[in-house]
C-alpha cells in the first residue's frame, strides 16, 4: 500500500513539474498546442509502426502465395496523397453549386458516332451470308418414322460428317443419292424432323412438278466453298431464324436458261473448278 502510495506522488510530482515548465513557456493555448502535437507525434508514430506491419505481411502473403503456385502481378503505381491534395478551399466549395447549376442549364452535347462500315456489312442481308460448301453423301437410309424422308451423313471436309434430313424419297431414287456429290447449305440452325436433328440443307432446283439434286461441277469435293460472283462470301457462323436470312435469298435463288443455278442472275461456282447447274430444270427456284 505504501508501495503505491509513494507511486502516486511520484507521478502527481512529475506533472506538477511539467505544468510549472509549460506554464513558463507559454500561455495555457500553448499547453493545448504542445498536447495536440504530441498526440500527433504518438499517432505519426504508431501509424509508422502499422504500416511497417501491413508491408511485412504482405511480403509474407506474397511468399505463401508463390510457394502454393499462385501466379503474382505487377499493379501499377498509384499516385501517392498528401494532405495537401485534400485540402479545399471554402471559396472552392462555395462555387461547387453554382458549377453544378450551370452544368444542368447546358447540358453536354451528344457525341456524333462515326459511321461504322462494319456494321453497315452487317446489316446486308443477300447471299454472302449462306455457308454453301460442297460434300458428299457417305451414307444414306429412309427415316424410321417418316416415309417420305431420307437421313443422309454428308462428308463437308470436316472432322465429322454432318447428319441431314431431305424430303426427297418421292423425288430422287435412293440408289441415286448414294456416293453423290451435291451442294450443301451448312449454316442453318440444326432442326429436329421427326425425331432427327438435321444439320444443313441439301440443295436442289425445284418446280412444283419435278426435284432435281443440283450437281457440283467436275473435280469438285467435299469442304470446296460456293462462291457467287459480286457477292463476296461472308457468312455467318449460324444463321438466326428470326433474321429469316435464308428466306430473303431464296426468291432471288433460281437456275437459269442454261441451267446454272444463280442468285440475281449471277452464277453460284466453285472457283477454279465451274458452276452448279440442275441436270434439266431451268427458271425453276433453288432451295
Amino acid at each position: 500500500m505504501s508501495h503505491n502510495h509513494s507511486t502516486v506522488l511520484n507521478n502527481a510530482e512529475i506533472a506538477e513539474n511539467r505544468l510549472a515548465d509549460l506554464r513558463k513557456k507559454g500561455s495555457l493555448d500553448e499547453v493545448r498546442k504542445f498536447k495536440i502535437q504530441e498526440k500527433i507525434n504518438s499517432l505519426i508514430k504508431e501509424n509508422n509502426i502499422l504500416s511497417s506491419k501491413v508491408v511485412k505481411a504482405k511480403l509474407e502473403l506474397i511468399k505463401l502465395e508463390t510457394q502454393q503456385g499462385k501466379k503474382q502481378y505487377q499493379l501499377p503505381d498509384k499516385t501517392a496523397f498528401t494532405s495537401d491534395t485534400l485540402l479545399v478551399s471554402s471559396s472552392t466549395l462555395e462555387a461547387i453549386p453554382q458549377e453544378t447549376k450551370k452544368a444542368k442549364k447546358e447540358p453536354a452535347k451528344k457525341k456524333e458516332k462515326p459511321e461504322n462500315a462494319s456494321s453497315s456489312v452487317d446489316s446486308v442481308v443477300d447471299i454472302r451470308k449462306l455457308d454453301l460448301r460442297i460434300g458428299k453423301i457417305i451414307d444414306i437410309n429412309k427415316h424410321p418414322d417418316a416415309d417420305s424422308l431420307y437421313v443422309e451423313k454428308i462428308d463437308c471436309g470436316e472432322n465429322i460428317p454432318r447428319t441431314v434430313v431431305s424430303g426427297l424419297v418421292n423425288h430422287v431414287p435412293i440408289d441415286d443419292m448414294r456416293d453423290r456429290i451435291v451442294m450443301v447449305l451448312c449454316n442453318l440452325k440444326p432442326v429436329k424432323m421427326r425425331g432427327v436433328t438435321s444439320e444443313a440443307m441439301v440443295m436442289c432446283a425445284s418446280s412444283p412438278e419435278k426435284v432435281e439434286v443440283l450437281i457440283p461441277p467436275a473435280g469438285a469435293i467435299p469442304g470446296d466453298l460456293v462462291s457467287c460472283e459480286g457477292y463476296p462470301r461472308e457468312p455467318e457462323p449460324q444463321l438466326n431464324p428470326k433474321k429469316k436470312i435464308f428466306e430473303t435469298c431464296a426468291p432471288d435463288l433460281k437456275t437459269d436458261d442454261k441451267k446454272i443455278a444463280c442468285y440475281k442472275g449471277s452464277p453460284l461456282v466453285v472457283p477454279g473448278k465451274g458452276p452448279v447447274v440442275a441436270a434439266t430444270l431451268h427458271g425453276v427456284s433453288v432451295k
